[in-house]
């Protein structure tokens, strides 16, 4: 199988969606419901508006193995609005799943290094992320797996969701 990277736009919302309800399913399947809860989000209205809102606003990426939709990310210019933006230029990784039938095959590895690239060209030395960190986490483990850093930790919202934000310079 042969893995490509493709730039996106707004009508990959649908595929995004697909990879975030594989990915829900798979954590239920766990007992992980901590992180996205039980329910896909393409069933939630406002789940379904924040992805189109992204697409829209950042630019979506798409890894695929022989034209089949693999691993997403997108990229946008800030965090979303419940975290502070960088005091310099950054880019923000936002969306960032995979289709559960291709774990282990390295799509997530390679759009996140496509994600480093697209930053550096742009001038740009800072790339983050965040992510959930609660339960074990391994989500933490493999964002530094993928030579980023801990930077600063946070809860969201009124369940206290537990969150860490992560940095890799790329310049």
């Amino acid at each position: 199988m042969t893995l490509t990277i493709r730039e996106g736009g707004p009508g990959d919302a649908p595929v995004i969606l697909g990879m975030l309800d594989s990915a829900v399913e798979w954590l239920v399947s766990q007992g992980r419901t901590g992180q996205w809860g039980r329910e896909p989000w393409s069933t939630d209205p406002a789940a379904v508006a924040v992805v189109e809102r992204y697409v829209t606003d950042g630019t979506p990426y798409v890894a695929e193995f022989d034209g089949v939709p693999a691993a997403s990310l997108t990229l946008t210019d800030g965090p979303a609005p419940y975290l502070e933006p960088a005091d310099e230029p950054e880019r923000y990784i936002h969306l960032f799943a995979t289709d559960r039938r291709f774990r282990g095959r390295g799509a997530g590895a390679a759009l996140l290094a496509h994600a480093a690239e697209v930053t550096r060209r742009a001038g740009i030395s800072l790339l983050r992320v965040d992510c959930y960190a609660g339960d074990d986490g391994k989500l933490v483990a493999y964002y530094e797996r993928n030579g980023f850093i801990r930077t600063e930790p946070y809860t969201h919202g009124e369940d206290a969701w537990l969150g860490q934000v992560l940095a890799r310079r790329v310049l």
